[in-house]
């Protein structure tokens, strides 16, 4: 598995265990942008299932890094597919919303024409054509803004600004599902856990489930609205207020979607997993011992 030390891989690391030997590599142990590096670490360890969760998220930074975003979100996971594919592997590889424009009324599904607005988006969708593209079994897993109490992400974000500003403008007209990265790492374990069952072997199974999935959690917010359930739950000294903003007030570099929303119904029809609403995860995640 790749990226151990970011935030979804951790979760991973910690929900694989008992499905056989994990092998968690950090960046030092498996770079991404070096190709030679990946082909000679996957072929030592002559690996079942190949798990990339490690990407370039730098959002903003990517307008600027193109080649870099590129080398790690859409040529490297096509390397990864040609040693799965050597190996007779399987691969699941994460993506993102950010394959979408966010012009939808409604949530997207996997058959929707993906039109990235971003250099991240484009670099990921290009990920997941290149792996396609090897024909190794594979699973694509897309979802939809992280969050957890590890690495970058707006949870971590709104807490550290809370402690130092008495006012926070949030976006409001972005809207999406905030997706717990432990939710993320629990659904995908109990994937892997289905196909194991059946054995390595089974290829068929492999086979016949590859593809893209939708995996998200449930219900829908906008930053602002998930700004506030966050200081709903979060033990602070002193609440900041909080000011709704158009995203056009808040101009970023990168362009991000007006709508995130990732629909899991192929997710549930073809491994019967459902995730929580949104709502429930994050209670989960900041007041553990109440749940």
């Amino acid at each position: 598995m790749t990226g151990a030390q970011g935030q979804l891989g951790f979760e991973l690391a910690r929900s694989l265990q008992g499905l056989g030997r994990i092998f968690a590599l950090n960046r030092q142990a498996l770079d991404l942008a070096d190709f030679d590096q990946i082909r000679r670490v996957v072929r030592e360890l002559r690996p079942a299932l190949i798990i990339n969760p490690a990407a370039y998220t730098a959002v903003d930074q990517a307008e600027t890094e193109e080649s870099v975003a590129m080398r790690i979100n859409a040529l490297a996971p096509g390397v990864l597919a040609e040693e799965a594919k050597r190996l007779n592997a399987v691969l699941v590889h994460y993506s993102t919303d950010y394959v979408f424009d966010g012009a939808k009324d409604g949530a997207y599904t996997e058959e929707d024409h993906p039109q990235p607005q971003n250099v991240y988006g484009r670099s990921k969708l290009a990920g997941e054509r290149a792996l396609a593209e090897v024909g190794a079994a594979h699973l694509v897993l897309r979802t939809s803004w992280i969050y957890g109490k590890r690495g970058k992400n707006f949870l971590l974000t709104m807490l550290r600004l809370a402690a130092q500003q008495p006012e926070l403008r949030i976006v409001a007209n972005q809207y999406g599902a905030p997706t717990w990265s432990t939710t993320i790492a629990a659904l995908s374990a109990q994937i892997l856990a289905q196909g194991m069952a059946l054995g390595h072997q089974d290829r068929d199974w492999w086979q016949e489930k590859s593809g893209i999935y939708h995996l998200s959690a449930a219900g829908s917010t906008s930053w602002y609205e998930f700004a506030q359930a966050i200081f709903a739950l979060a033990p602070l000294a002193k609440q900041p207020k909080l000011t709704p903003l158009a995203a056009s007030d808040y101009p970023t570099p990168a362009k991000r979607p007006a709508n995130s929303l990732l629909s899991n119904d192929k997710l549930a029809r073809t491994f019967n997993l459902f995730a929580p609403d949104w709502h429930d995860a994050l209670r989960l995640c900041l007041c553990p011992e109440s749940s």
